[in-house]
């Protein structure tokens, strides 16, 4: 990463200080806890349901189908209206789904298809909060400032998945309504925190008719630039492959033989590894040769996940699952800085809805593949294949996308205050 020699590149602790990213960076944080602990108690109570791991992965799909549905009218959405108003208006509809969960498990009344209605709705809101919260950022700090606040993000995320799955998992103790209590809790802070953000620049809002065009804009951007292409296939198909957090209840109950307090560590684990990693790259962001230093961490994500498959020890499960989550940071921290600094404003929302499709189908459909193989092949069959085929992508990605492997820095053109 290069600045102008005149002016120098910000520390971290000087973005941190500045009152509009510490408001968002703290309404990611508990909007992310939020769903974070939602997630953990989905998980477990649909498994305590069904005893069946592909319904672990139907979980998965029926988040993740909301998003592809509303891909094109969310990134419509993004640029052209207020994305504070967005933001907040999701995280109060997810407090309100997370408080009928809440309400449907205290009273006893909950089935599986109540879940699956619950987690549609929340993969609903979500498709519309997660690209606009990532177009808002660079309205909150400056460019020069931009790199380092996205590393400073990224660990308002993974602190908040550190937290989350273990506090969601001993909260458990207490039953699915507790954690869906808090969850919605949660939310509605966030909404609160967004609702008093300021913007330290207006966003330049899509004002164009609505055509075929502008719905598509957003594919078209990324299809014709290779090296954003690149990077965001390589995290769908890499992760798609390599993600074994939907097995996760099943290793922590069948494999490594502990309760919902395992679980949780073993779901923080990664975000361990990746806060480290976060708040190492906002100390110290990477310069030269991004592209192969991303095609490395990709490949260690890989090897990581492998390990993990083999262990029936749960440190040594928990230390793998430290390794995948830190080389998957260095593969985020990439990805977003590229995909925000190589597109224009009023395009972010259009672009970063197709890249949260590409996450969402890297995670939650990954967890579908993930509940479909263990089905076929076992857990541990399912987590080395996908670890395999991670270090399979990452070679065949490497031929397919030569200027994303020689991408030097994250930015060829220099950054203004």
């Amino acid at each position: 990463m290069s600045t102008p020699a005149s002016v120098p590149a910000p520390e971290p602790d000087s973005v941190f200080r500045d009152p509009s990213f510490r408001l968002f960076w703290f309404a990611r944080l508990c909007t992310t806890i939020g769903y974070q602990i939602f997630t953990v108690a989905v998980g477990w109570q649909i498994y305590d349901l069904t005893r069946d791991p592909f319904m672990l992965g139907m979980v998965g799909l029926v988040q993740f189908l909301p998003s592809v549905m509303l891909l094109l009218m969310s990134g419509h959405v993004a640029d052209r209206f207020d994305r504070r108003l967005i933001v907040r208006t999701c995280q109060t509809l997810e407090a309100l789904i997370a408080v009928s969960m809440a309400v449907a498990s205290l009273s006893g009344s909950i089935t599986r298809d109540h879940i699956f209605v619950f987690v549609a709705l929340i993969g609903a809101t979500r498709a519309f909060e997660t690209p606009t919260l990532q177009a808002l950022l660079p309205s909150v700090v400056t460019p020069r400032m931009f790199p380092r606040a996205v590393a400073l993000s990224s660990s308002a995320t993974q602190t908040a998945i550190i937290i989350g799955p273990a506090l969601g998992g001993f909260a458990y103790v207490a039953g699915p309504g507790v954690v869906y209590a808090i969850s919605a809790t949660l939310f509605a802070v966030a909404a609160c925190l967004v609702t008093a953000l300021k913007l330290r620049q207006a966003a330049q809002r899509l004002t164009t008719p609505v055509s075929i065009a502008t719905l598509f804009a957003g594919f078209s951007y990324i299809r014709g630039r290779p090296v954003l292409l690149g990077a965001i296939s390589l995290d769908l198909f890499a992760v798609l492959l390599g993600g074994a957090t939907a097995l996760l209840p099943i290793y922590a109950r069948d494999i490594l033989h502990t309760g919902p307090w395992g679980l949780g560590l073993l779901r923080s684990s990664p975000a361990i590894g990746a806060l480290a990693t976060a708040l190492w790259l906002a100390h110290h962001p990477m310069n030269r040769r991004v592209g192969r230093v991303m095609f490395g961490a990709v490949a260690v994500f890989g090897m990581a996940t492998m390990v993990f498959g083999i262990s029936h020890w749960l440190p040594l499960s928990m230390a793998a699952l430290v390794m995948l989550g830190a080389s998957d940071m260095i593969s985020v921290v990439v990805r977003s800085t590229l995909v925000q600094l190589d597109t224009p404003d009023d395009m972010r929302g259009r672009v970063g809805a197709v890249n949260s499709v590409f996450i969402g189908a890297s995670n939650q459909l990954g967890e579908f593949e993930s509940g479909v193989t263990a089905a076929l092949f076992g857990p541990v069959g399912a987590v080395l294949l996908g670890g395999i085929g991670t270090l399979v992508v990452v070679v065949v990605w490497m031929r397919l996308f030569p200027s994303l492997a020689s991408r030097d820095r994250l930015h060829d053109h220099p950054v203004t205050a």
